[in-house]
């Protein structure tokens, strides 16, 4: 009798094995239902169920339905939710690593972003595991430019209105007040309300989400300085990854990185986009259109100078010091490497050679 009883205990074992142990796996964004970026999350969600043979479902919580990141990151740590599409606001309250890749005015192209987010990647993702979750994919949103109510030229005139930025962010908040600058705190979700009630008048967002989310129908100005990328990535907890099988742990994290490069490649194109339909108008539709400010050189300047001014102030309090040092190097590193060296004629007797970043690098007698 009790070998009969084992031998049955066994077989239901075996049983509930080959079916597959259920995992539900519940992920927070901001994206609305209707982004790119959630259909890329929906797309990833039917490749996992796919590779699990249904057994695992991911069940996404769109358009700020769970809150704000912060309020996603107090819910992953709670256990209420396993997974969430953060930007570098919610990572950084896992980690402040990941704010090396947001310093502001640092790079110049995503070709620089990619370059150095490459090569630091293994050490931001050991930082947050190390914090209890793993970094499915990453990815950037587009350029930050700041949108606002009336026209941005210069940085003093950014100081007369009142901006926003992310609530709790106790350190950011400071050292926009330390330059000048009138902050409001917010939750993001409260955006476009304090909009149109004047709460706010200006908002460091990228253009795809000023587009998604319907910004610019009131804050119809944009000033087209890349103040930096919005970098985020996709986390799950490692306590929910651990009950998926091993087996299925890798073919799921490959599906995760292919929908996060798909993701950087179309939202790269779809920025570019956003504002031509922005400036534009759509077709058949009475037409609010975005007005785009474009900085003279020595407006552009102003704001490197003042900006890089602060460098000092932001390592150690916002960035970790040994990543910011190593991502100004790496920057350099490919802005050395990438050069391209062109002649510029100077007069009829001499030439110079311009870089890349059109700073005279040369200079020489023709011959």
């Amino acid at each position: 009798m009790r070998k009969t009883i084992f031998l049955c205990a066994a077989l239901c074992v075996l049983s509930g094995a080959a079916r597959g142990q259920k995992v539900e796996i519940i992920m927070a964004t901001l994206a609305p239902t209707d982004s790119e970026w959630y259909k890329v999350m929906e797309n990833m969600s039917a490749e996992w169920r796919r590779i699990s043979n249904g057994n695992v479902n991911l069940s996404i919580r769109a358009g700020g339905v769970a809150g704000d990141e912060p309020d996603a990151v107090r819910r992953l740590r709670s256990g209420s939710i396993q997974a969430a599409g953060l930007t570098s606001a919610g990572l950084g309250d896992i980690d402040l690593g990941v704010a090396a890749l947001q310093i502001p005015m640092m790079f110049a192209n995503y070709e620089e972003l990619d370059y150095v987010r490459d090569r630091i990647a293994p050490k931001l993702e050991k930082r947050i595991e190390d914090k209890g979750y793993l970094v499915l994919n990453w990815g950037d949103a587009g350029w930050v430019r700041f949108f606002s109510t009336k026209p941005v030229q210069r940085l003093d005139d950014l100081r007369k209105l009142k901006l926003f930025t992310w609530a709790g962010e106790s350190t950011e908040e400071e050292l926009w007040k330390a330059n000048g600058f009138r902050v409001v705190p917010l939750a993001a979700t409260d955006i476009a309300q304090q909009l149109e009630t004047h709460g706010i008048e200006a908002v460091p967002t990228t253009a795809l989400y000023a587009e998604t989310a319907q910004l610019y129908k009131v804050a119809k100005f944009m000033c087209d300085v890349k103040w930096a990328p919005l970098v985020g990535a996709t986390i799950v907890s490692k306590a929910a990854w651990v009950k998926i099988p091993a087996a299925q742990r890798d073919p799921m994290l490959a599906a995760a990185r292919k929908s996060g490069e798909a993701l950087k490649n179309d939202v790269r194109s779809q920025d570019t986009r956003a504002i031509e339909t922005m400036t534009k108008g759509q077709p058949g539709k009475r037409a609010i259109t975005l007005t785009v400010t474009t900085l003279d050189p020595a407006a552009l300047a102003e704001w490197r100078q003042q900006t890089e001014a602060i460098y000092p102030k932001m390592k150690g309090k916002m960035v970790p010091p040994d990543l910011f040092e190593e991502v100004h190097r790496l920057r350099d590193e490919y802005r050395v490497q990438h050069t391209v060296k062109t002649p510029v004629k100077v007069d009829a007797k001499s030439t110079a050679t311009s870089d890349s970043q059109g700073t005279v690098a040369d200079k020489g007698k023709a011959k």
